[in-house]
């Protein structure tokens, strides 16, 4: 597997005379298999939300869609189960997977009961999966549909940052319309993967497989793009690098001597991993000018090695003594995605205070930016939840989940 790294600036031309300009530097990173495909094994990890809001066809529809994920898996993946209720129990230690119709029974007793501990549940499932986790690619599904009544916000929080450290992945699955956003999304956020939301039982078996077809696709592992900015070329202060595909987050930087650096987490061979810096660049001379070097550290778990570097690309931009804009299109919609989750992000925060007006203004400008770049499903919503507002209605807990995950990524809905 080797690394593709493809940087561009929403424009590459530069005013001679400008003692600042303002760029947008889009980074597309994405695995690229070498001639011989080699299969790394999957050590997945189910931690499966067993409280007594589970009961009925909800926890049946959550078995029957695991069931389905164990006959995806191969020789030689791993695979570990832990259900939680106010309490965390390992149902499937961390194995090699060898007796599917063994398992799947297993799961298959599971009974719903008691309260809500989301954090007890991530402990186990980060505990099972780094046994697991040498030479493989480790992902774990998180289900619930509550609040998190009997554990600790901040505690979740604090443990997928450290299976971030474990190079360990967490996806969130938010079943329902009462489970708490903010935190999953936190979850999913700093555990590099993704947050999804089903609305209804008859929707589980489709995005457990939705998910699994994207882990399929890791080809390397615990990836951080690397930055070298030239001298008169700085990083924005607030806010300077976000990720903006295949799901928006905004990315924290660290310093690591004189480069700047963020972590992507895992990289797939059929889906890209976009990400927008923003740099203010001084005053240079004409003609072209490099502004920035980019590459990527990362791991390769089919080769067991760790630390590896891709080439260095260099960003140049084309100084003029008479500027003309050369906007790339490409650029511009991934600059309008990251505008319609902050315009969202807005919107939100002025409806917890409150502000019922400014939250639909908000939510009428992201519809707007939406259909700027052609996302009209979020357009819809958007708009549709605005109307809502203006109207006087309140917005139930689903419409607010499909605002702020339509502002992320793609809603799982059939509505």
């Amino acid at each position: 597997m080797k690394v593709s790294l493809q940087p561009i600036l929403n424009d590459a031309n530069l005013d001679a005379a400008q003692s600042t300009s303002q760029r947008q530097l889009e980074i597309s990173v994405s695995a690229t298999p070498g001639e011989i495909v080699e299969n790394v094994p999957l050590n997945l990890c189910l931690i499966l939300d067993r409280s007594g809001s589970m009961s009925g066809r909800p926890l049946e529809t959550v078995k029957q869609a695991a069931g389905r994920l164990v006959d995806r898996l191969k020789e030689g993946d791993r695979l570990s189960v832990v259900a939680f209720d106010h309490r965390a129990k390992v149902l499937i230690p961390n194995q090699i997977i060898e007796d599917g119709a063994a398992i799947k029974r297993q799961i298959g007793l599971l009974k719903a009961d008691g309260g809500t501990a989301i954090d007890e549940g991530l402990r186990l499932g980060i505990e099972e999966m780094a046994k697991g986790k040498k030479n493989a690619i480790s992902q774990a599904f998180l289900l619930t549909d509550g609040e998190n009544e009997h554990g600790n916000n901040d505690k979740c929080l604090k443990l997928a940052e450290l299976a971030a450290g474990y190079k360990l992945t967490l996806n969130a699955l938010g079943f329902g319309t009462h489970w708490n956003q903010d935190i999953l999304e936190q979850i999913a956020d700093a555990g590099g993967g993704s947050l999804s939301y089903i609305e209804r039982p008859d929707r589980v078996v489709e995005e457990f497989a939705r998910l699994f077809n994207r882990i399929q696709s890791v080809g390397l592992t615990n990836a951080y793009l690397l930055f070298e900015l030239m001298p008169k070329v700085r990083l924005a202060e607030l806010k300077p690098i976000a990720q903006v595909a295949p799901d928006t987050i905004e990315l924290p930087v660290q310093q690591e001597g004189e480069r700047f650096l963020v972590r992507l987490g895992d990289l797939m061979t059929e889906q890209e991993r976009v990400i927008l810096a923003n740099l203010y660049i001084g005053q240079m001379p004409e003609g072209q000018q490099t502004v920035v070097r980019v590459q990527v550290r990362y791991d390769d778990p089919a080769q067991g090695k760790e630390g590896l570097l891709s080439e260095i690309v260099s960003v140049e931009a084309n100084c003029v003594r008479t500027y003309q804009p050369s906007i790339d299109p490409k650029v511009q919609k991934s600059i309008l995605a990251l505008a319609k989750y902050r315009q969202t992000q807005i919107a939100e925060t002025k409806l917890q205070q409150g502000d019922r007006a400014g939250a639909a203004t908000m939510l009428q400008t992201a519809a707007k930016t939406a259909l700027q770049m052609g996302d009209k499903s979020a357009a819809t919503v958007l708009q549709v939840n605005a109307t809502r507002l203006q109207s006087g209605e309140e917005l139930s807990e689903g419409d607010r989940k499909k605002t702020r995950i339509v502002s992320k990524t793609i809603l799982q809905s059939d509505s």
